[in-house]
C-alpha cells in the first residue's frame, strides 16, 4: 500500500490524536538532529499553499462532506510531496512530518469514508522509516485541548458528523473514533507506540533511541551550517500551535 523508502533521505513522522504531544516530541527531534550537523526538512499536515484559500472558504462555509475533506487534504499532500518531501528524500535529507497518510487513514475513516479508497489516493507515498505514534487515553487529551482552547472549530469538534450538539462532547466522540482507527493501524502498518503520558524527556528520549538505530551509517546531506531546509515553506518552524488540522 505504501511503498518502500528507495531515496537516500530518511523519513520519519509522527502521529496521533490531538493532544497526544507529538508535536512537542518532533519540535525537539529537529533541533536535536540540527544539532547533530544533519540537513533536515520539516512538514505539516494542512500546510499546502496550492489549496489554502480553498480549504478555509469550505470551512468556512460548512460545505465539506467526508469525501470532499479527504480528496482536498490528499491534495494538499500531494503538493507537498511532490514540490518538497519527495525531492528532499531523494537528494539525502532528513525529512520531519508532524502528521503523514496514517492521519487521513485514522480521520477519515472516522468520518465514515472507505478506508481502501482513502489507503489508495495515498498509494504514492513511500512508507516512513519510523512512524511514531504517541498514544494517550482519550480523557487525557481532551482534557489537554480543551484546557489549552478558548472554542473548539467545527471540523476540529467533529460537528458536521452530528454526533452531539455540544462541541466538547462531539469533540470526545470523534477523537474517540479517530483514536480506534489508529490502534487497529499499529498492526497494519507497524507503528512504534509510544506512551504519551510519560514524561516529556523520557519520551524524547526514546524517540532520540530510536532514531539513533535508523541513521546508524547514514551518509545524507551535510549540513554545517546546522540550519532547517526550507523549500517553498518558510514558515517550516513557525509551527502552529491550534490543533484541528
Amino acid at each position: 500500500m505504501l511503498r518502500p523508502n528507495d531515496t537516500k533521505g530518511k523519513l520519519i513522522v509522527v502521529e496521533g490524536i490531538d493532544g497526544s504531544g507529538k508535536s512537542t516530541q518532533i519540535d525537539l527531534l529537529f533541533k536535536w538532529l540540527l544539532s547533530k550537523g544533519y540537513s533536515v526538512y520539516f512538514s505539516e499536515w494542512n500546510s499546502s499553499a496550492l489549496v489554502k484559500s480553498t480549504t478555509k472558504t469550505a470551512k468556512k462555509g460548512k460545505s465539506f462532506t467526508p469525501a470532499t475533506f479527504s480528496i482536498l487534504h490528499c491534495t494538499d499532500f500531494a503538493d507537498r510531496w511532490e514540490n518538497s518531501i519527495y525531492p528532499l528524500l531523494k537528494a539525502g535529507v532528513i525529512v520531519l512530518a508532524d502528521r503523514y497518510a496514517f492521519t487521513a487513514f485514522a480521520r477519515d475513516v472516522a468520518r465514515g469514508v472507505d478506508p481502501q479508497w482513502v489507503r489508495d489516493m495515498y498509494s504514492f507515498a513511500i512508507m516512513p522509516d519510523a512512524a511514531l505514534y504517541f498514544r494517550v487515553p482519550l480523557d487525557i487529551a481532551v482534557d489537554r485541548i480543551t484546557g489549552a482552547r478558548a472554542q473548539l472549530k467545527y471540523y476540529e469538534a467533529g460537528m458536521d458528523l452530528n454526533l452531539s450538539e455540544s462541541y466538547p462532547e462531539s469533540f470526545k466522540l470523534f477523537q474517540g473514533k479517530i483514536l480506534n482507527e489508529y490502534d487497529k493501524m499499529v498492526d497494519e502498518f507497524g507503528l512504534t507506540m509510544i506512551d504519551g503520558t510519560l514524561p516529556v524527556k523520557d519520551q524524547q528520549r526514546k524517540v532520540r533511541t530510536l532514531v539513533r538505530k535508523i541513521l546508524a551509517g547514514f551518509d545524507g546531506l551535510p549540513n554545517p551550517d546546522k540550519a532547517a531546509i526550507s523549500v517553498n515553506n518558510p514558515q517550516a518552524r513557525k509551527k502552529s500551535k491550534k490543533g484541528g488540522k
